[in-house]
């Protein structure tokens, strides 16, 4: 079993002689316009190899939940164009994310792939706090920038959430935690997490949907989302678009299926006909026992017909473009990435490899339209702490003990959120 502080002086040991290994990939990796991001890539291909070498534990130690590696880089012999002249990479509990990544079905070297084959991409998507997003470049995974305070929130609930991945058989609609890093550039430090893509890598979605509990706040602010080619709408917008989710007898079984493989790290067995009646509750409570709130369902929709339809007038356009073009192909560089993603066997629209697209579900044959649904619970690293509790106080003085406030305690919230979203589901 390797420490943390085995696998710090490992990568401290093997630092000086990788230099000159690093000035041959000074041109083809880690290239991105944003410096930060050129770290990321260098930082994961480099945590990612240095995993390598490390023996796969039998079990996790308590102490793998706390350790870390890091190393610093000073780049006078790394191409200065691509990548800042002095920069530190932190990763947090190695081994655990590894195990977690092992335990979602993810390769580590196609995680690697994802993450350093190219820059990824920006988003428009912006959370809480001005958080920024980012996507891999083949959109398999989510980069997310968190505060320190989430970074010391996932240390207190990641053994827990590690036992309730391995007892679910990583079978559950809560993210998928696969790397936490700290990026230091410049002096500045930049906290970063990577979770699995809820949205699909080729299945556009249409309209999208952040989903918590109905009330007059949880409506989008037009004047906010025009600009956006893919507005996030909430709660009464839902409502008012008159928006349903369409789901076979035998997608809802599987669905229940895997809500009470959640479920049961939460109650006894005794209890299972009860706990199949009021699983989504029951669900939640895993996130009430950590004393998490505020979290919400992400919902995105693909519309088939719409798809298709647009398929063909790409097909269309390019047919033209080449009969108006001389001929002539331009070759990709014999550097450049290739996307593994298109190498795979060919799917027919509306159709998705559920081993990549986890949270995606189609819609029933009786539904208005075709539609293939992805949901996933996010934003799970808020705590009820001491100031959401004087806010829940303050509140309940304002508007008193029976009114439907935002701020609640964590039981509370999540039957809420139950009650709220059992109404979608047709």
């Amino acid at each position: 079993m390797a420490s943390a502080s085995s696998i710090a002086a490992s990568i401290a040991s093997k630092t000086k002689t990788k230099k000159k290994h690093f000035v041959a990939q000074k041109v083809k990796l880690f290239r991105a316009s944003d410096p930060l991001l050129s770290v990321l890539m260098w930082g994961v291909n480099h945590s990612i190899n240095e995993l390598s070498h490390v023996q796969i534990p039998i079990m996790l130690m308590p102490d793998d939940f706390k350790a870390y590696s890091k190393i610093k880089v000073d780049n006078h012999l790394f191409n200065k164009e691509n990548m800042p002249s002095h920069f530190k990479f932190k990763e947090y509990c190695p081994l655990v994310f590894r195990n977690l990544r092992e335990r979602f079905g993810i390769d580590d070297q196609d995680f690697l792939n994802s993450l350093t084959r190219s820059a990824p991409l920006n988003s428009e998507a912006q959370g809480r706090s001005g958080a920024r997003f980012h996507t891999s470049y083949d959109k398999r995974y989510v980069i997310k920038t968190i505060s320190s305070e989430d970074v010391a929130e996932m240390h207190n609930i990641l053994k827990k959430y590690h036992q309730f991945i391995v007892e679910c058989h990583g079978n559950t609609l809560l993210p998928q935690f696969l790397g936490m890093y700290r990026l230091t550039v410049d002096g500045d430090e930049t906290y970063m997490i990577v979770t699995r893509n809820v949205f699909s890598h080729r299945l556009s979605v249409y309209k999208k949907y952040d989903l918590k509990v109905r009330g007059k706040e949880r409506r989008t602010h037009e004047k906010k989302n025009t600009a956006k080619e893919l507005p996030t709408y909430k709660d009464n917008d839902f409502i008012n678009d008159g928006q349903k989710i369409y789901i076979n007898e035998e997608n809802k079984k599987m669905f229940l299926e895997k809500l009470r493989k959640d479920v049961e790290v939460c109650v006894r067995h005794d209890f299972f006909f009860f706990v199949l009646f009021f699983c989504f509750f029951f669900f939640f409570l895993f996130l009430a026992q950590l004393k998490l709130m505020d979290y919400s369902l992400l919902v995105g929709i693909h519309d088939v017909e719409r798809a298709e339809q647009e398929e063909v007038e790409s097909e269309e356009n390019e047919a033209e473009e080449e009969g108006e073009s001389d001929g002539g192909g331009i070759g990709t560089p014999p550097d450049s990435p290739s996307n593994t993603l298109d190498s795979t066997k060919p799917l027919s629209p509306g159709e998705f490899d559920p081993t990549i697209d986890v949270y995606a579900i189609k819609s029933n044959e009786s539904a208005p339209r075709k539609e293939v649904y992805f949901m996933a619970i996010i934003d799970i690293l808020q705590h009820y702490d001491a100031k959401k509790k004087a806010a829940h106080a303050a509140k309940t003085v304002k508007h008193g003990a029976g009114a439907e406030i935002s701020t609640v305690n964590p039981e509370q919230y999540s039957k809420r959120f139950y009650d709220f979203i059992t109404t979608i589901l047709s």
